[in-house]
């Protein structure tokens, strides 16, 4: 079969054929029908992201298509299913071999160009908003509030009842987050991040996706008894956390690996995801996908999210989707 291949560490990915995998004993084989890309597809290339997988591999987290087999042994949704799922690698290919585990059905009015890029974004934000108890009525600050995650923080911080507070680089992105529920817009260019924080009365709960040193301004601004979501650094600068400033004004700092929770507490991940998922059916979600590219474009996919041109969450479709 086709997919998108790592040889080595430090390799773009290449086009290749592989072999069609094959179901073991709880796996189901799924046929792909998209599959979502992330910033963490471009840290696995480079031997940077938490999870280092051994080249040569297929990269790709998330993915959505139908059931085609079960394994041997196995019980799982019967082969025709819809469904979603976040896997280790090996979604940027028209076959997966799956656990049963990680698979979620997904409704039949769920486009699969939706559901490829549902799980992780959505899944990482209502986890994490969750994790800081943030409250109705207390201010959230979202560092790159128009990317594929920060951009479903700002609307789920909204639909919790917050006053969100989007960080964004340009009037576009600044659009697109009020739209999705922001109640101010800061340019991330921004020169006195603290000041223009503190100017809008200081923060309860910053959501950091870009590290550097945004995050210490934001630090500096949150009330007593803050908490801040340690999500990414896609600025590429680990922050150094100053102790004696959560120490003085009671601030707590979270760390946040979605994937984690498949391990420590995968109940609380289902859960999450249950939950996700009825807010769908129910309408009160709204996944923003800016782009559906084909199969062979998946270096211009990932170059997008290299460049930040790229608005919520960027799709790559294994054939002409509905």
């Amino acid at each position: 079969m086709q997919a998108w291949q790592i040889d080595a560490i430090m390799n773009a990915p290449t086009l290749a054929s592989v072999p069609d995998p094959r179901p073991g004993p709880g796996e189901a084989l799924v046929r792909v029908a998209a599959a979502g890309l992330n910033f963490a597809d471009l840290l696995m290339a480079q031997g940077r992201y938490q999870d280092r997988i051994a080249p040569p591999f297929v990269p790709g987290l998330e993915l959505a298509g139908t059931v085609e087999a079960l394994g041997p042994g196995t019980t799982g949704p019967a082969p025709g299913t819809r469904i979603a799922a976040h896997v280790r690698h090996g979604a940027f290919a028209r076959y997966a071999a799956i656990p049963v585990d990680r698979l979620v059905a997904i409704p039949d009015d769920m486009p699969f160009a939706t559901a490829a890029g549902f799980l992780i974004a959505y899944g990482t934000s209502h986890l994490a908003l969750n994790e800081a108890r943030l409250a109705r009525g207390e201010t959230l600050f979202v560092t790159g509030a128009a990317g594929g995650v920060g951009l479903t923080a700002v609307e789920i911080g909204h639909r919790m009842g917050a006053r969100v507070v989007a960080s964004v680089r340009g009037p576009a992105k600044a659009a697109l987050a009020r739209a999705a529920g922001a109640d101010a817009v800061i340019d991330s260019d921004t020169p006195d991040l603290k000041s223009a924080l503190r100017n809008l009365g200081g923060i309860d709960v910053t959501y950091d996706t870009v590290g550097g040193p945004g995050f210490d301004a934001a630090l500096r601004a949150t009330r007593p008894g803050g908490r801040m979501l340690a999500i990414g650094f896609a600025g590429g600068e680990v922050p150094q956390v100053p102790l004696n400033q959560l120490l003085v004004r009671n601030v707590t700092v979270i760390g946040m690996w979605w994937g984690g929770y498949l391990t420590f507490a995968p109940g609380r991940l289902v859960a999450s995801l249950d939950a996700l998922m009825d807010l769908w059916r129910e309408g009160r979600l709204r996944p923003h996908v800016s782009a559906v590219l084909p199969f062979d474009r998946l270096p211009d996919g990932l170059e997008m999210l290299r460049n930040r041109s790229a608005t919520g969450k960027v799709v790559i479709a294994m054939d002409q989707l509905p």
